[in-house]
């Protein structure tokens, strides 16, 4: 979990790919409303966010039942948000960055619907989780050194 541009999606494939694992983005369970609204510079309110997060709650749900193995890349900004996901065998990993770094990053990126102009509001939406809730990992390093610290501390 983390702010767009915090590397969830990199890091996660490349956890997913160590672990055997399969990996999904949250992102791809979005509305299209959501996706054009973004795509828009504007940014998403927690009633937008709502059918998005039951949608999750549900794909959840049945990983879980089906004990099927996934590293989900999800924002989950909010702590309401991670409650609302959380679940049996559900683990969080929180990306946190320097928001000039992940302003980088998101500048350097092209292919992605969220336009860098909305990183503030993220931040602004954004309630960290305590370690006692997450595992939080400083995304300054390589994402192979990133995926072997999450590695290492969850398995």
């Amino acid at each position: 979990m983390g702010v767009s541009g915090s590397g969830k999606t990199t890091v996660g494939q490349q956890l997913a790919t160590q672990l055997g694992w399969s990996f999904i983005d949250a992102d791809d369970f979005h509305p299209a409303v959501n996706v054009a609204k973004m795509g828009r510079g504007e940014p998403l309110t927690d009633s937008d966010r709502r059918p998005w997060l039951v949608t999750l709650q549900t794909a959840i749900a049945e990983w879980s039942a089906a004990e099927k193995n996934v590293v989900l890349a999800c924002s989950a900004l909010r702590a309401s948000y991670r409650q609302m996901l959380d679940g049996k065998g559900v683990r969080w990993v929180y990306l946190r960055g320097d928001p000039a770094l992940i302003g980088d990053r998101l500048q350097a990126r092209s292919s992605h619907f969220m336009p860098p102009a909305l990183l503030e509001s993220q931040f602004e939406a954004l309630e960290p989780p305590t370690p006692a809730e997450a595992l939080i990992v400083d995304i300054g390093p390589e994402t192979s050194t990133i995926v072997e610290v999450i590695y290492s501390q969850l398995f």
